[in-house]
């Protein structure tokens, strides 16, 4: 695929969400909620959907994964409007883009490279007085932002500094959540965007995806929302638009924790599309009685529903 994908099908005025799975394991009740609520936003919105499918971190990747993800999609009635090629994104294809999107912050003087490990990360931080982990990740305090010290480069970070060097403040408004903030120079830290493997970390990646693809809603989970202050930083540095966001309730397990993969969500059973439709339309605030004998008509229905429930703001 190439690295500038033009999309031809998409008007300039034309809102267009995603939905970006990572192939760690096949869809269940959770990530459903999660397409069906960005699928039902780009409908109501009369815009495009696009799936993308997000493999940049391969070693946790499931062989086959993501072509059954898709067949999963299908099987649901939620097929993605393609790009120009005809083709879904995936990330692990598109190295070249995010290697120019680095390069252009190292050449601004945004990114650096970084010599640290885990375990020296975890001394400095005790030596300015903090130990906590934010998220099973350690707070970067910026050690390598002035040269590596004689240390050989592991990774790339970004600067997450004020451009006077002050703390830097993202603000922002969620359509659901309301308005948002976040010191990230003291929540994140300079944060990551190649890793010590030599894999594009996440927050990069889809940042220059969302960009290219011309992504006007971004629609996902709400244990996304901590990312949104990254990406809008990364957006702004790059010149690119942000885009709208809306964060859903997330989908829990019976013990209380969030229903994911990591947590050993079984995949879903699509042996009756139209119940797993109607449940994941139940966790988004959609009315059980939505009429429909299968996915097609059901999904004609929901959009209305989405949309009284959720209207998009005037643009």
């Amino acid at each position: 695929m190439a690295t500038e994908t033009a999309l031809p099908s998409a008007r300039p005025s034309q809102r267009i969400g995603r939905f970006a799975p990572s192939p760690t394991g096949l869809l269940h009740a959770g990530s459903l909620v999660a397409a069906l609520a960005s699928w039902l936003d780009a409908r109501a919105q009369g815009g495009l959907w696009r799936v993308r499918i997000e493999d940049v971190d391969t070693p946790r990747c499931v062989p086959g994964a993501g072509e059954e993800i898709l067949r999963q999609l299908a099987t649901c009635g939620l097929h993605p409007d393609l790009d120009g090629d005809g083709e879904v994104w995936w990330q692990s294809r598109r190295g070249e883009a995010y290697a120019a999107a680095l390069q252009r912050l190292v050449d601004a003087g945004q990114a650096y490279p970084c010599g640290c490990s885990r375990k020296e990360i975890a001394q400095a931080q005790a030596a300015l007085g903090h130990g906590h982990e934010r998220h099973g990740e350690l707070v970067y305090p910026g050690t390598c932002r002035h040269g590596l010290q004689g240390k050989p480069a592991r990774a790339w970070r970004l600067r997450t500094d004020a451009p006077d060097g002050s703390d830097l403040t993202i603000d922002w408004t969620d359509r659901r959540l309301g308005p948002q903030t976040q010191n990230l120079s003291q929540a994140v830290g300079d944060f990551v965007l190649k890793r010590a493997d030599g894999l594009w970390a996440y927050q990069l990646a889809v940042v220059v995806d969302d960009a290219e693809q011309g992504i006007t809603d971004v629609v996902r989970g709400e244990d996304l929302a901590d990312n949104t202050p990254r990406q809008i930083h990364l957006q702004r540095l790059l010149g690119l638009p942000t885009p709208r966001y809306l964060h859903t309730p997330l989908v829990l397990a019976a013990d209380g924790q969030k229903l994911s993969k990591q947590n050993g969500a079984t995949p879903l059973d699509l042996r009756d599309p139209l119940a797993a439709l109607r449940q994941a339309g139940q966790a988004l605030g959609l009315p059980a009685d939505l009429p429909g004998t299968g996915p097609a008509d059901w999904l004609a229905a929901a959009v209305p529903a989405w949309a009284a429930r959720w209207p998009a703001p005037s643009v």
